[in-house]
């Protein structure tokens, strides 16, 4: 099989790799893939004749027994390559099929989740395996209009809150000192506490200045100031023509003043500097339509599909561990994959 796989030890074959790919987003590189540590982070290669797909993904044991799952990190991934997969020959693409089902059997992997990129046509590469879902929406603001185009699209309530937080004197600016990116840090976490998220979200503080340093990718801390405090901030991304709002935390007095929104505005103004066409703001939490999905979608009438790739490779296997989890009928559950639910 004309495949291989690249660990994370092996950091410049990664790098190699994604840098020749036709397009990537900093989910794919080498050093956000180093931050995972619990999991088994690698490539998937498949390469003939000059061409290659790259998919990366995190490799789990499953508990209680000899069987393994496969997942992708924190984000949008998805697979890769230097040629457009809607150019792909049917047999090329047969031909990576073939090649994952032989890695994943070979290595007794049960199943496979993916957050594809709401950007990138991975959908007519993973077409052929099944297993693509609807998972929601994500919003985007195009940076290839002017300013003033985007802001007609703004809710109007948006529109005048900035004008608003302008006039009462708040600010944007780029962190620059390490006290400003550990402000942002508490404010972060105690955001994240607030919300009773899962403890994968809480980064440890060196998460924060090492994807500041990489050098894979550009990233920005902005902040938001008033009168010489700061409000809130957003950790932003850039890699090729898409712009990240990566991380985003309010400090809880400012919260009833929406400092968020100026941020975001003078964001989409950072990018433009940076030559980016995009500034994607992501979706609602689990790509649910909720209140946070409510509040991005007040800045842009752009919104994409967000999908999830949820492969089975073992049919029985899959099941028999599902059951024996729940002990009851598994088509009562909607998470992927069912055994590791609840």
């Amino acid at each position: 099989m004309n495949y291989k796989l690249i660990s994370i030890s092996q950091k410049e074959e990664w790098i190699h790799y994604v840098n020749r790919s036709l397009k990537h987003d900093f989910y794919h590189t080498w050093h956000y893939h180093s931050f995972v540590l619990a999991d088994d982070p690698f490539l998937f290669i498949y390469e003939e004749e000059g061409t290659f797909i790259v998919l990366p993904l995190l490799m789990r044991k499953v508990k209680g027994s000899d069987f393994f799952d496969c997942t992708s990190v924190y984000g949008y991934a998805g697979p890769i390559s230097n040629m457009c997969f809607s150019s792909l020959t049917s047999k090329t693409v047969n031909k990576f099929k073939a090649a994952f089902l032989g890695f994943l059997k070979s290595k007794r992997i049960i199943c496979v989740f993916s957050c594809l990129h709401p950007m990138m046509d991975q959908q007519s590469l993973l077409n052929i395996f099944g297993g693509i879902c609807n998972s929601g929406k994500t919003v985007a603001i195009d940076l290839q209009t002017s300013l003033e185009v985007q802001r007609m699209k703004y809710r109007r309530a948006i529109r005048s809150k900035i004008r608003q937080l302008r006039e009462q004197g708040f600010t944007v600016k780029e962190a620059t000192t390490k006290g400003e990116i550990q402000e942002f840090v508490r404010m972060y976490r105690a955001n994240m506490m607030k919300v009773n998220a899962s403890s994968y979200y809480y980064f440890e503080e060196k998460y924060f200045f090492e994807l500041l340093d990489s050098l894979e990718f550009d990233s920005k801390l902005l902040l938001t100031y008033y009168n010489g405090d700061i409000a809130a901030g957003a950790l932003v991304t850039f890699s090729d023509n898409i712009m990240q709002l990566h991380l985003v935390a309010t400090k809880n007095e400012y919260l009833q003043h929406s400092p968020m929104k100026l941020l975001i505005e003078e964001a989409s103004i950072v990018g433009r500097e940076q030559g980016m066409h995009f500034l994607h703001l992501g979706g609602g939490v689990g790509g649910k339509e909720d209140n946070l999905f409510r509040f991005k979608s007040g800045f842009s009438d752009l919104f994409l599909p967000f999908q999830t790739w949820q492969f089975v490779a073992d049919e029985i296997v899959y099941k028999t561990l599902a059951k024996e989890r729940f002990k009851r009928n598994d088509e009562q559950y909607d998470k992927f994959p069912l055994y590791r639910s609840g």
